[in-house]
């Protein structure tokens, strides 16, 4: 459940309550994450809003941890003591006081299993050869790709290293580069130059679809073929999903996990680089994954198989969706424009049809055909 923080007027940054200093941790989004004990992270667990003098979590968990966009903090929480004031200083201005207080009949809240409702969803149909188009990859040679190339200084930033290596070295370039911000509006142009300017000028982040979208752009500029896919929960009407990228890697004749938001991929446990629909495949079967040591949110937080893979996108790894073609600013909308989408459903997805729909949204005049698939090896095919 979410629950409610206030706001009181900051006088100054360090404050006194009671003759007792309280630690602050620093925020912009109203939006918190908690865990507790060892179960995984809750997302939008608590949100930061202006009602009480004080608003308390209570729990009976021996540790807990909230996170905001910007820092966390821990308690590690004795019954005996039972009370732990602190600070949350939202954009610089207002502050938040809040208590995490032992009760021993409270419960320890969990995260939904995520994981068994993927479970549920592992049948495709392999026989499904309703037409779909041809996913196709811009060239290189492309006069805006170029531009991207030429004016991000990709060839430093990607080294002389080998495919594999310039993949990873860009990855971790747009995860600096960029904070990850789930909450902000994205610009009106969406494409890497522009999102970078745009960055740079306000201060500000973007989300995970805006990330996924100026890592791909960067990689096709390079040559290197990838696709940002959607990934979704079950429900059709939800408030969260997460965008990463495929990459298709030449040597290992293979796509690859790539996500700019955690810094991340995924490996089997002999170190083999999977794919996105092998995550999902063994997430389903109780295989071992191995996420790399570094993944994180931010350069704050440190991202734990735990959660990152077996709740978040257990969560998210439900459905599938990505753009026919893959090309410089596919979705900054402008009148006239037309935009195919696929999406990748299990038999047991909510809406199996129809399998072509066609759009045109009037407030921007662009034309959307979406396209439904139940059958993987189509939407995962090798790229010619």
């Amino acid at each position: 459940m979410k629950r409610t923080i206030l706001f009181l007027l900051l006088f100054p940054v360090t404050i006194t309550f009671a003759q007792k200093k309280l630690k602050i941790i620093k925020a912009t989004s109203t939006s918190v994450d908690i865990k507790d004990d060892n179960y995984p992270i809750r997302k939008n667990a608590w949100t930061v809003v202006p009602k009480e003098k004080l608003d308390v979590y209570t729990t009976s968990a021996k540790k807990v941890t909230f996170y905001t966009d910007q820092e966390s903090i821990s308690f590690n929480v004795d019954p005996k003591i039972g009370e732990y004031d602190f600070i949350i200083l939202v954009n610089g201005t207002d502050t938040a006081r809040t208590q995490v207080k032992y009760d021993a009949k409270a419960p320890v809240r969990k995260p939904v299993a995520y994981l068994d409702t993927l479970r549920g969803a592992g049948k495709y149909n392999l026989s499904d050869r309703r037409e779909i188009p041809v996913f196709t990859y811009q060239s290189m040679d492309n006069p805006n790709l170029v531009r991207i190339k030429k004016d991000l200084r990709l060839d430093s930033v990607a080294g002389n290293g080998n495919e594999l290596s310039k993949v990873f070295n860009l990855m971790h370039w747009v995860h600096n580069l960029i904070r990850h911000d789930g909450n902000s509006d994205n610009p009106t142009l969406k494409n890497a130059i522009d999102l970078i300017r745009v960055c740079r000028e306000q201060n500000r982040g973007v989300n995970c679809r805006m990330l996924a979208t100026i890592l791909n752009e960067c990689y096709l500029a390079m040559g290197i073929t990838s696709r940002y896919i959607t990934c979704m929960p079950k429900e059709t009407n939800f408030d969260d999903c997460h965008v990463i990228n495929m990459v298709y890697i030449k040597d290992l004749k293979k796509w690859i996990w790539i996500d700019p938001t955690f810094d991340s991929y995924v490996m089997d446990e002999k170190g083999n680089l999977l794919g996105i629909q092998e995550v999902r495949e063994r997430l389903i079967k109780s295989m071992p994954l191995v996420l790399n040591a570094d993944a994180n949110w931010n350069r704050t937080a440190l991202q734990s198989k735990e959660y990152y893979l077996q709740t978040y996108m257990a969560k998210n790894l439900y459905r599938l969706e990505t753009p026919v073609m893959s090309q410089f600013d596919t979705e900054t909308w402008t009148s006239g424009k037309e935009v195919a989408y696929v999406e990748l459903l299990p038999l047991d997805g909510i809406v199996q049809g129809p399998h072509k729909r066609e759009s045109t949204y009037q407030k921007t005049g662009v034309k959307f055909i979406n396209y439904k698939t139940n059958n993987p090896e189509l939407f995962w095919a090798t790229p010619k």
